[in-house]
């Protein structure tokens, strides 16, 4: 059993990457594993100053919501992130907690398998290229992380339209695989 962390980003109520990020998540959960949903709706996250005082003392320097969603990463196994594809990169808020997590790289981390679940308006394939990119850069920076699969679900805009998507099932079927 893994502990696994799914951190949805859209601000969006009915979101289409938090429908990813629901059945990403019952999928693990099926599979056996403990799973924690985290959404950043309602939180209260500020941008990283590059003070980098928390290389030394593993703690950012800002209180605010960063700090409890970056000490779950930090205790997880398993991230997914789930962002909506703004102007081919991902969510603004999700970049904003990816620089807030940067105590955690002095830190005995132990995340090893990232995910990344994605929603677009746009159906192309190259759509999500740079929004993965972008985390992967951020994954690069934790030598025992990797990026483990990322799914995409095109050509879904309006709230719940990705209702019935075949995306929908890769998720489920990517988390079943954690275990």
């Amino acid at each position: 059993m893994k502990k696994v962390l799914v951190i949805s980003s859209s601000l969006r109520a009915r979101s289409n990457s938090d429908a990813l990020a629901d059945e990403f998540a019952r999928g693990a959960a099926d599979a056996g594993n403990e799973v924690e949903r985290i959404t950043l709706k309602g939180k209260d996250i500020r941008f990283c100053k590059g003070c980098l005082a928390c290389q030394k003392t593993r703690q950012c320097v800002i209180s605010d919501d960063a700090q409890e969603i970056v000490a779950r990463m930090h205790d997880a196994d398993v991230i997914a992130f789930a962002t909506p594809v703004y102007y081919y990169e991902m969510s603004g808020q999700m970049k904003t907690l990816l620089d807030r997590a940067n105590p955690l790289f002095p830190s005995d981390y132990r995340f090893r398998e990232i995910y990344m679940l994605t929603s677009a308006a746009e159906e192309d394939g190259h759509v999500p290229e740079r929004a993965v990119a972008g985390l992967g850069g951020w994954i690069d920076c934790f030598e025992k992380a990797r990026l483990a699969g990322s799914v995409f679900a095109g050509g879904v805009n309006d709230a719940g339209e990705i209702e019935g998507h075949p995306s929908l099932k890769v998720a489920y079927d990517m988390g079943k695989t954690i275990g």
